[in-house]
């Protein structure tokens, strides 16, 4: 929010110096930004009305923040208490803004790694806290098919979980860990305002190395991905490859298929592209802002290997894609209904 301030000095009274006419108490109020003086004598029982004015000039502003936190917050994800904002929110230490060591420390408390285990074999990703309750946002395809969901926060601590709900359309899943409390839980930013150049900040479990952290930029907006729809589908080593150096995640992009064959059922969605390193394993980790907001979840990332290639010369060369945070909040509520879709 953009605020204009008068220095005081700068309007000249044209009728300094000569005498004044009684105060009207109605009108006009003296600028809130008149230099400091002392007040003029008041009849008993009436007040100045700068004082009013200003005050609910920051009523005003206060009720508009806090309204429009609220609205966004009962709309976005159903009343449950997510901590929600808009990119202006600075999760970062006043010491440490605009670092990848201040957005780090603060945010790497609320991602997690999943590992998932289901027939096809097992997968590992990341997942990202939205609730302190144990609430976690990661990707449908991380925990599709899974009979077994075991999820380890930054300090070490392992939770059994649940999936609560699925969008396969939007390669989205909410899940939930059991008996959790007391957890730090992410600031979902405002994917609208991300623009190309802007840096950011990527954590998760690449190749389960838990809590790893790359940076970069934006690179592209509104980028048209197609990943499959179903558990395992164009994997060519089953969902064992998942974040353990096998066969990656497959998606197509600008009419090209990367990473093995996405088979007949696919979805498209729109993502944000950036050159911050991604492996396997960073699936359903959190792209964030400088100032420590979540600006998307990382679904999908380029490794120049086949399948014949060994896992030593699998890697990233700049091309990840992240869901952006806006479509995860706009998802939410059916997700939390238990939609398996």
């Amino acid at each position: 929010m953009t605020e204009s301030f008068h220095r005081s000095g700068e309007h000249q009274n044209p009728h300094e110096g000569q005498q004044q006419a009684p105060v009207n108490p109605e009108w006009p109020p003296p600028p809130a930004h008149a230099p400091a003086q002392a007040p003029p004598a008041q009849a008993p029982g009436k007040r100045g009305r700068a004082p009013l004015a200003l005050i609910a000039a920051v009523a005003i502003v206060a009720a508009a923040v806090g309204g429009g936190t609220a609205y966004g917050i009962q709309e976005l994800t159903g009343g449950a208490t997510v901590a929600s904002s808009s990119t202006s929110t600075h999760v970062v230490p006043t010491g440490q803004k605009g670092t990848v060591a201040g957005v780090a420390k603060a945010v790497s408390p609320s991602i997690v790694e999943i590992s998932a285990d289901s027939n096809a074999g097992s997968s590992t990703g990341s997942g990202v806290i939205i609730t302190g309750d144990g609430e976690v946002v990661t990707n449908n395809h991380v925990v599709s098919g899974a009979s077994q969901i075991k999820v380890t926060t930054s300090d070490g601590k392992s939770y059994s979980a649940d999936v609560v709900g699925t969008d396969s359309k939007k390669d989205l899943a909410l899940i939930k860990l059991k008996n959790a409390a007391g957890l730090k839980a992410a600031t979902l930013g405002d994917s609208s305002g991300v623009q190309v150049g802007d840096q950011v900040v990527a954590i998760g479990s690449p190749e389960g190395l838990s809590g790893t952290v790359t940076s970069g930029i934006v690179s592209a907006l509104d980028r048209d991905v197609t990943v499959p729809t179903e558990p395992g589908q164009g994997q060519g080593q089953g969902q064992q490859g998942q974040g353990q150096g096998g066969g990656q995640w497959p998606f197509e992009f600008g009419g090209r298929q990367f990473n093995g064959d996405t088979g007949s059922s696919t979805t498209t969605y729109k993502a944000l592209q950036t050159d911050a390193s991604l492996n396997p394993g960073n699936s359903g980790g959190a792209l964030i802002d400088m100032n420590g907001n979540i600006i998307g979840i990382n679904s999908a990332m380029y490794s120049p290997t086949s399948q014949a290639s060994s896992s030593s010369d699998a890697g990233s060369v700049g091309l990840g894609f992240a869901i952006p945070i806006n479509t995860v909040k706009a998802d939410l509520a059916k997700l939390r209904a238990g939609s398996t879709d």
